[in-house]
């Protein structure tokens, strides 16, 4: 009989689904998981939930095959040993999105009508009524920034209060916004419009500090901005600093650097703060169990790895080809300008033809920085759809003579303008490398490190123009290759540098040179 650990206070129905299915499953959520982890060396399968999975505790499970977060996140799983271990991990996703949505209603509708306050003061014996003048819901502009799961979740749940739903997610088809009845518009259009906003992007390098001080300025008095998203996402000196001008914003947050007891960084700029609870339900907490349970049972009864988070690679295929796809596709997302991804095109050369299925995981992380990481081919080719997004892997031509190399065509959208900006690449000596960008052929620059991308009319001295700006700025070039498309007469020069150029440093260089385009890629 196989036994599985969840040492954690999850609902009762994954362990009666479990038993139920012929399992010896020990649920304690007191004892400690080291502890139990001694205690059960036999353990096949662990489900957790913001218990932390080390490489200790994968080591004190010899016959651990499978670890499951009830939840979306699993940052509190070492994932990587878990690899190493041939332990896969699976998720929950989607099991709390509406648990989210609803506590973003309860929140403003907390903060419209004082309800924390009020019951604090007539508890006290106190009879306020005349200082707690409240708001109503009904009829507001609601603008919902990120339109995935939680986001489309708190569409439906808003109906009902006959509001304008403004939305922005830059990934998802402006026809699909349209088809679940929300507006799609600009971040400043949101923000100037809205009596509400509410945030369900993920955290990360990608959104930090994405609510910035720009954007704060353009709410109206008496907006409100709620953050049930990722701590870090709102620049909350920004905020303070608009509040303290007179701005009146009311700030409404869920979310923490650490979920901890403790003194909360957001606690001076918020007008509600709560215990990151969106997750928090019964309901939600039931749907995670259930799921665990269901995907561990398939996981053991019929191979299903559908959900697994940490997918091994198949036998034959160099990992330095998947790491080529993920920065090709990177670069590729760069190169369009970052505009909305309509379609993916790719073509997969020589051997990697066998394999192509497997490159779509590292396609999807280089093109959507804010993309769940480590996903099996099924898992990510939904979530490309999920988002709208068209991917086809084309036949080679026969005629084609790229040996394992990979081909990445970006079909992008902008103001109803649809542009291509198309990749090669190829592994050389181990090393991931761009071959060709767009029409510029012959590139064979490492993308591994800093890369500064510059498109221009060619003409002579620009050259001497890039680096002498760069050797003011203290940046040494460590390699520089620029081939001319006779076609245009345009050339792209793509330089190696020692250290990272800034936004501000590589705004002054295009500036200085007239550049068409100008980017760069760290990585």
């Amino acid at each position: 009989m196989k036994t599985i650990l969840i040492p954690t206070k999850l609902e009762s129905a994954a362990a009666d689904t479990l038993r139920a299915a012929g399992y010896d499953v020990v649920q304690d959520a007191d004892t400690p998981l080291a502890e139990q982890a001694a205690q059960h060396p036999d353990t096949v399968g662990l489900i957790v939930r913001s218990e932390k999975v080390t490489p200790a505790i994968i080591d004190a499970l010899p016959s651990l095959k499978l670890i499951i977060r009830a939840g979306a996140g699993y940052d509190n799983i070492d994932i990587v040993y878990a690899r190493k271990k041939s332990v896969d991990v699976m998720n929950t996703p989607g099991a709390n999105s509406n648990a989210v949505a609803e506590e973003v209603i309860a929140m403003v509708l907390s903060a419209y009508r004082h309800l924390v306050d009020a019951d604090r003061t007539t508890r006290a014996g106190l009879w306020e009524k005349k200082r707690y003048m409240g708001r109503e819901l009904t009829r507001k502009t609601v603008g919902i920034i990120g339109l995935g799961n939680i986001g489309r979740l708190l569409v439906k749940r808003l109906q009902g209060f006959e509001p304008t739903l403004l939305g922005y997610d830059h990934f998802l088809a402006r026809q699909r916004a349209v088809n679940i009845g929300v507006a799609p518009v600009s971040l400043e259009e949101i923000f100037s419009s809205s009596d509400i906003i509410s945030l369900h992007v993920p955290g990360g390098p990608a959104t930090k500090n994405m609510i910035n001080a720009d954007l704060i300025n353009l709410m109206k008095d008496g907006a409100v901005l709620v953050n049930c998203a990722r701590y870090g996402v709102v620049d909350e000196e920004a905020l303070a600093a608009a509040k303290a001008k007179g701005k009146r914003i009311m700030y409404l947050t869920d979310v923490h650097p650490k979920d901890a007891a403790g003194e909360k960084p957001s606690a001076p700029v918020a007008d509600l703060i709560l215990p990151h609870l969106g997750a928090s339900t019964l309901e939600a907490n039931t749907l995670a169990a259930r799921r665990a349970a269901s995907q561990m049972t398939a996981y053991f009864a019929d191979g299903d790895t559908s959900c697994v988070v940490n997918g091994e690679r198949p036998e034959g295929l160099n990992a330095a080809h998947l790491h080529l796809a993920m920065m090709l596709s990177a670069l590729c997302r760069k190169a369009s300008g970052g505009n909305p991804l309509r379609r993916i095109d790719c073509t997969f050369y020589g051997n990697l033809r066998t394999y192509r299925k497997w490159f779509t995981p590292p396609i999807l992380e280089g093109a959507l920085p804010d993309a769940e990481k480590g996903l099996m081919p099924a898992a990510a080719d939904a979530s490309l759809r999920e988002r709208g997004i068209f991917f086809k892997a084309r036949e080679p031509m026969d005629d084609k003579p790229y040996e394992d190399s990979i081909t990445l065509d970006f079909f992008t959208e902008k103001d109803g303008v649809q542009t291509v900006t198309s990749v090669r690449g190829l592994v050389a000596e181990g090393v991931p490398m761009v071959s060709r960008v767009d029409n510029f052929h012959g590139l064979y620059s490492s993308l591994k490190g800093n890369t500064l991308f510059l498109r221009y009319a060619d003409r002579p001295g620009v050259i001497a123009q890039i680096g002498n700006a760069l050797a003011t700025a203290g940046i040494n070039i460590d390699n520089i290759v620029a081939p001319i498309d006779h076609a245009t007469g345009e050339a792209l020069a793509v330089l190696k540098t020692d250290k990272p150029v800034s936004s501000a440093q590589l705004r002054a260089i295009g500036d200085a040179i007239g550049a068409l385009s100008a980017y760069t890629l760290s990585l």
